[in-house]
Formats: C-alpha cells, sequence, structure tokens
C-alpha cells in the first residue's frame, strides 16, 4: 500500500499526463506495490482536484463489465471511474484527437437517475426504478499512463474515462427490453464493432446496481440528476485523425463524434 505522499503524487503524475497529452510510465511500475484500494483513492484525488478548479460532478463511468474483460485484467468485477462536465461532448460534434493521448470509443448506454441509489442491496428492479430515462452514448475512453497496464493503472486514471456523447432517442427504462438493445459501430461508414447490451452482466442495468453498491460501501451515493455509463457491450474501436465514429443504435436512434 502507498503513503499518502505517494498518492498524492501518483495523482499528480496522471494530471500532468493529461495536460500535456502524453502518456507517463505505469504506476504500478514506478510504485510496484500499489494496491486496488490506493488506485481508487489515487482517481478520486484526481477528481476532487478536477472540482476544487471547477469542475462539476455529474455521474459516474462503470468498466470491464464483461467476463472477457475481468479475465484480461486479471479481476472478478468491475471497476469505475468518475464523470465531469468538461467530459461531456455534443451530439455530432468535432473534437481535437490531440486532446487525447490515445482516444478510442465505446458503445453503451446512459442511465439519467431520476431517484438516489446507494447500496448495500440495490438491485436490478431498484436501478429501473430509480431510472428517468436510457440514452444511446458513445464513451470516449483514453489512457493517461503506457501500456501494458494493469488493473492499478487503469483503475487510477478514472478508468480510463476521457468523454462522454449522448444522443440518439431517451427512453424510459421500462418501455423497452433493455438486454436486447444492439449498437452498430461504424468508423466512416465501414462496421467496426457489433453487440448487445446483454453483454453488460447480463442487463446493463446491473451496471448501475454494482456501482450503486461499490459507492454505497464506501459511504456515497449516486445522486438524482447524475448520469451512469453502465459499461461497454463492444471492443474499444481506434479513434484516428479525421475519423468520424458513428454508433447506431436501432430504434433508438444513433449517436456520433468527429475526431479532427
Amino acid at each position: 500500500m502507498l503513503s499518502k505522499a505517494e498518492r498524492e503524487k501518483c495523482a499528480d503524475i496522471l494530471l500532468e499526463a493529461e495536460r500535456v497529452k502524453k502518456q507517463a510510465t505505469q504506476l504500478s511500475t514506478t510504485y510496484p506495490g500499489i494496491t486496488i484500494e490506493d488506485a481508487y483513492t489515487i482517481s478520486g484525488i484526481v477528481t476532487q482536484r478536477k472540482i476544487a478548479a471547477g469542475a462539476k460532478l455529474v455521474g459516474h463511468k462503470v468498466g470491464l463489465t464483461s467476463k472477457a474483460m475481468q479475465a484480461s485484467s486479471q479481476i472478478d468485477e468491475p471497476d469505475f471511474g468518475y464523470l465531469v462536465d468538461s467530459q461531456l461532448v455534443m451530439d455530432g460534434a468535432k473534437v481535437k484527437h490531440a486532446d487525447y493521448c490515445v482516444p478510442r470509443v465505446e458503445a453503451e448506454l446512459t442511465f439519467i437517475l431520476g431517484k438516489p441509489l446507494k447500496g448495500p442491496g440495490v438491485s436490478l428492479t431498484d436501478v429501473l426504478r430509480a431510472t428517468e430515462y436510457v440514452v444511446p452514448s458513445i464513451e470516449i475512453i483514453d489512457a493517461r499512463v503506457q501500456n501494458p497496464r494493469k488493473i492499478f493503472d487503469t483503475v487510477s486514471d478514472n478508468g480510463a474515462a476521457a468523454g462522454l456523447v449522448m444522443g440518439g432517442r431517451p427512453v424510459r427504462p421500462m418501455d423497452v427490453d433493455l438486454r436486447w438493445v444492439g449498437a452498430i459501430m461504424f468508423r466512416n461508414s465501414e462496421i467496426e464493432e457489433t453487440g448487445l447490451a446483454a453483454g453488460v452482466l447480463g442487463h446493463p442495468a446491473m451496471g448501475v446496481a454494482w456501482l450503486a453498491n461499490k459507492l454505497g460501501s464506501l459511504g456515497t451515493t449516486l445522486e438524482a440528476g447524475h448520469v451512469v455509463l453502465s459499461g461497454s457491450f463492444i471492443r474499444p474501436v481506434w479513434a484516428n485523425v479525421g475519423d468520424t465514429l458513428h454508433a447506431d443504435f436501432g430504434p433508438l436512434g444513433s449517436v456520433s463524434v468527429h475526431f479532427v
């Protein structure tokens, strides 16, 4: 486990990497004694510094929700990160590729909460009752540390959270069977990935339930009005300069972002 000073130094490293858009050496290499507890604390420190500088917390993201991704990261549960207002991107917007280190995108569903959720004991039906609506989304992910990354590096790096693009047709959580929501991810009109939302723990609302229970154990509540990215159900797709990434969610519409 790291000391308080070492955790603060890790936060310094990550914030500087994000500022200069250049990946830093893995924290797990620089600090081989790092633990998951350290990693979540570091992620929290980074977020609190951003809030102190004027950012607003707007929600959270859930990651590593598939069995395959968990196995590749050698863990047995998802992870989470924080979302602040500066990460929100308008549907169809042009974003600067140079604002990221190595951007990729994922197709996900975002849950907009109408009521607060706090664990322990939050279930799938609790999430559905608390959700005002669900929105098709693209998550922009980025890595502020170099490969090969360990789970400690990813968690410290806020679960690779970098941007959230919401669009398409918002739906009430009981109006559609969310398990069967599908997405086709295009890059410049070429299909790169496809998937179903059931890939997120069997039901995307289970990602939100896991988060509410995880945060509840830390004394934190998911607030009404906050957004929760429930986890990707496709593999990440690289975003290069000039690429348009377009996620088609069928009856729920589509969402896109263009990198310049």
